[in-house]
Parts: C-alpha cells; structure tokens; sequence
C-alpha cells in the first residue's frame, strides 16, 4: 500500500514526527513516502492509496506556512478520492484552548470534503504535556500500520 506522508511544521517537531512514521511504516512493508513542502502534482503523481498527515498548528489555529499551500490545492481542485483511508496526528499547545489542534482539525474538515475515510480517531498531541512526541505517538502509530495492512490483505 502506497502511503503519502503530509506534514505541516513549524519548529520542526511535525517533520521529525513524519519522518519517523514514514521509517515506522517502511518498516512494516508499506510504501510510505514524505516530501516536506509537497505539491498537489507530486502527491498525485505518487498515486496514494491512503493519505496520513502530521501537522502542527500556528497563529489562530492555522496550518503551517509550508503545508498551506497543498491544503489550498486539494480544496480548490477536490481530487476523487473517496473512500481513501487516511489520518490525522496533530500537534498543539492545549494552553491555547480555542485553537488546540486547530490545524488537525482544518485537515480533517477538508478529509470530509475529500471523502477520505479516517482509519483512526485523530491523535492530538499536547506540547504542554509531552516531552517525547515520538514516544507519544508510537502506540498510535503501530494501530495506524495494523489498520492499513488489514485494508491492504483485503485488496
């Protein structure tokens, strides 16, 4: 199963995170790929068969400035893929209650535009509680590999 790694990051703790679940995924015999700063074209050039995005959040609950620009790309042109499995592991500061998470959650809004069936609840990662995202997100990340390895036996 191809698998597209999106990540927004703002300090660098998303992209690290990314890279890691991309080494993770590899690891269990999925295609798992990561480009940070990626274009609608080089994502559908790679054909994903499901779709994990890593992002920070910014400002007022906003998506960093280096995935922003893909975000805008997949609402202008909505691409077909319906049914696609994807997830969401966002990063947040909890002491900003309003806009925890809020770029997780601007990616999964635009997940239900694009009809991509999420295979896990979003992980919401508190940098105010958390000093190893890495540790943090393995659990989530080992259900992520078991959930797409089921889709792809069944493929």
């Amino acid at each position: 199963m191809k698998v597209a790694i999106l990540s927004g990051s703002v300090y660098g703790t998303a992209e690290e995170l990314a890279r890691y679940a991309e080494s993770r995924l590899k690891a269990a015999g999925l295609e798992a790929w990561h480009k940070s700063a990626l274009t609608l074209e080089e994502l559908q050039a790679f054909a994903p068969q499901a779709l994990l995005c890593i992002t920070a959040t910014t400002g007022m609950g906003e998506l960093p400035d280096n995935l922003q620009p893909l975000y805008f790309a997949l609402r202008d042109r909505l691409p077909n893929w319906r049914g696609l499995p994807g997830a969401i592991l966002a990063l947040g500061d909890s002491s900003y209650a309003d806009t925890f998470c809020g770029g997780g959650e601007l990616v999964n809004e635009l997940y239900e535009e694009l009809g991509i069936h999420q295979v896990l609840p979003m992980l919401r990662l508190d940098a105010s509680e958390s000093a190893d995202p890495q540790g943090d997100a393995e659990p989530w990340l080992d259900e992520l590999i078991v959930q797409l390895q089921a889709l792809q036996s069944q493929n």
